[in-house]
């Protein structure tokens, strides 16, 4: 039975999908201005598993899973005029690099993904039942603000007290909004700046907004699970809950989800301190398999410390995965369901999405293919190999074939190609054969020291990269 840590209610809960057969869940997705970058990374594979998982549990004809687009906001106004082309270029540009980034590290697409700019109709209409029913208005300045001070539970999600927080806030001279606290649901246009028709002028929704109208435009006003950055807990989440419930008048989300900060070197990321890395430049040193290993090491809930050394150990981590089904030639069936190793791994996963244990459960399996391989009992290593590569599919690891991953990965631009490796295996295999023993291990250390670690076994030589 699947528990998950709600954040609304800051602890794990029995999940109870509203609907089995339709169990649905929004994740908010990247604002499309730069390159997708590590802590994105952890966002896209973290739900990429949840999905995964939950269409283990429930079908994959009954899980809707939506990710958005923010396509029109201030960053991405900047850096359009900066960059002296239409917004719509600039976004188009980087919702294509998104999704290589996402398919890199084997992220499947979801079911729905819906941009700002294509969900006009249903932004304006959600602001317009906001201020019938008096939980919005109109400002002097053009803008429209949601009233914080009309929704009583507010900082439900965050645990923040409205008192609280205006203790912290000062009102500008020039600030048009009733309270410190309200927020823009709609900012009337600028001069040069891309805006839509409304009832209140033409302008451009606020960020909150565009979330609450797409998901429940999605999804229905009352559905499964809601997940993010932890970073968008307070306050664009706190927002969602405000608006839409104010405007649907029922519940909107059940299960609060949010996944860890990612930290470099244990500090924080950031552009000022040179420790900003974009996936596409951490894929040009580590294999993707890697980097979602590396992402799904950690609960999903923990900080996450991103490194070479943590990076390195996740590829020598899988190395050891692949290394167990390297030499078995496994039959496109599934392996044994009910079998003690797929239920102690579904109950990790049915802890919180408990990856770290689970993983562990991947690990005895390979420490036993080894062993059965060893002692000759090569059919039920494939059986045990079967149910590795199965198990490891829901976390979508262990994709490729061994040989694909133990000979070509990432980050090796410059070195040799397979047929130069394979000549210089031959002409080594040559050397000892006629027992020239030093060129024999001259061969080996030059392999060695650009990557190529060789491998003698009952009679051949198998080769991988570091």
């Amino acid at each position: 039975m699947l528990r998950i840590h709600n954040n609304l209610s800051k602890k794990k809960e029995l999940f109870k999908p509203i609907d089995p057969a339709d169990v649905r869940m929004y994740v908010c997705g990247m604002t499309v201005y730069d390159y997708c970058h590590i802590g994105h990374a952890r966002v896209l594979v973290v739900f990429d598993m949840v999905n995964r998982y939950l269409r283990h549990i429930y079908g994959d004809k009954h899980v809707t899973y939506v990710r958005n687009i923010t396509d029109i906001d201030d960053k991405i106004i900047k850096r359009a005029q900066e960059k002296g082309e239409p917004y719509t270029e600039l976004t188009s540009y980087f919702i294509d690099a998104m999704h290589e980034d996402a398919q890199a590290l084997g992220v499947m697409l979801p079911d729905e993904e819906p941009r700002a700019t294509l969900s006009m109709e249903q932004i304006v209409s959600m602001i317009q039942t906001l201020v019938e029913k008096g939980y919005a208005y109109a400002a002097d300045n053009g803008d429209v603000y949601y009233d914080v001070s009309r929704f009583p539970s507010y900082g439900q999600l965050s645990g923040k007290r409205l008192d609280e927080l205006r203790a912290g806030e000062r009102v500008a001279v020039d600030e048009a909004k009733d309270d410190p606290l309200d927020f823009v649901l709609w900012k009337a246009a600028k001069p040069g700046e891309p805006s839509w028709d409304s009832p209140w002028g033409k302008g451009r929704p606020g960020w909150h907004i565009e979330c609450s109208a797409m998901s429940t435009h999605c999804l229905g006003n009352h559905f499964d699970i809601h997940g993010g950055g932890l970073d968008l807990q307070f306050p664009h989440h706190e927002n969602e809950i405000a608006q839409s419930e104010a405007a649907t008048g029922c519940k909107f989300v059940n299960y609060w989800m949010h996944n860890g900060f990612v930290r470099v070197d244990n500090e924080k990321m950031s552009k000022s301190l040179g420790n900003f890395f974009t996936i596409r430049e951490v894929l040009k040193q580590y294999d993707p398999e890697v980097v979602r290993y590396f992402i799904l090491a950690s609960h999903y809930r923990s900080p996450l410390n991103y490194s070479d050394q943590h990076l390195d150990n996740a590829k020598a981590a899988l190395t050891t995965l692949y290394t167990a089904l390297r030499d078995l030639e496994l039959p496109g069936t599934q392996g044994d369901d009910s079998d003690s190793a797929a239920q102690q791994f579904y109950s990790a996963l049915d802890d919180d999405f408990n990856t770290p244990e689970a993983m562990a459960v991947l690990f005895e399996l390979a420490r036993e293919i080894n062993r059965l391989q060893g002692s000759g009992r090569r059919e039920e290593a494939v059986q045990r190999g079967l149910l590795l590569q199965q198990l490891a599919g829901l976390l979508g690891l262990l994709q490729n074939s061994p040989q694909q991953f133990l000979q070509h990965g990432a980050g090796r631009e410059g070195g040799l190609g397979d047929e130069q490796i394979e000549r210089l295996i031959a002409e080594r295999n040559h050397a000892r054969a006629t027992k020239q023993w030093d060129e024999a291990d001259r061969i080996r250390d030059e392999l060695k020291a650009i990557g190529v670690i060789l491998e003698d076994s009952s009679g051949k030589t198998i080769w991988r990269r570091e």
